[in-house]
């Protein structure tokens, strides 16, 4: 007589499967945890970098402007004028007097402004078209990094140059009367 042997499946065939598939996940949800953070830190090294480098060519447009501002003077209430129509670059300052092209790529990268600082006394407002003490702030914005944007300002102050004539009291830049032996 023979046997039919009955196979029995045992109840935990495919627990194995399923441990395997949990670790699986895991792991891979762990992995995506990882590259998410890598992602997050290497853009906010890129915006640190970019930031940096945008302030760099902000102040570099100031550097280039501060010349050609001062030699100016005479031009400072046209510049004023178009800045209040918006922070628009006085002509000037156009790319023909200076260059505004940092890495000569052939695009400008930055902007120079006037601004009127607030020199009007108080009983009167300020009015940004007029300036009454020689003195405005020039800005420079940085225009070749979208993302970070940098503005840079500095207040500069006009004065003409004078004359120095060494046998008047004092001699020249207070060095003593050179009328004596």
């Amino acid at each position: 007589m023979t046997r039919i042997r009955s196979i029995r499946r045992s109840a935990q065939r495919g627990s194995a499967m399923l441990v395997t598939m949990i670790l699986v996940t895991a792991l891979l949800a762990g992995v995506a945890v990882v590259a998410s953070l890598q992602f997050a830190s290497n853009r906010a090294t890129d915006l640190t970098r970019n930031g940096l480098a945008a302030l760099y060519c902000a102040e570099a447009g100031l550097i280039a402007a501060r010349p050609t501002i001062m030699g100016s003077y005479d031009q400072w209430p046209i510049a004023l004028a178009a800045f209040n129509s918006g922070p628009t670059q006085p002509a000037f300052l156009s790319n023909t007097v200076f260059s505004h092209d940092i890495d000569a790529d052939g695009v400008d990268d930055f902007q120079i402004y006037l601004q009127d600082n607030d020199d009007e006394a108080p009983p009167t407002a300020d009015n940004p078209l007029v300036d009454i003490d020689s003195k405005v702030f020039i800005v420079s914005k940085c225009i070749k990094y979208p993302d970070t944007p940098k503005v840079v300002k500095e207040l500069v102050e006009y004065k003409p140059a004078q004359n120095c004539y060494r046998g008047q009291l004092g001699g020249c830049n207070g060095r003593g009367n050179n009328n004596t032996p």
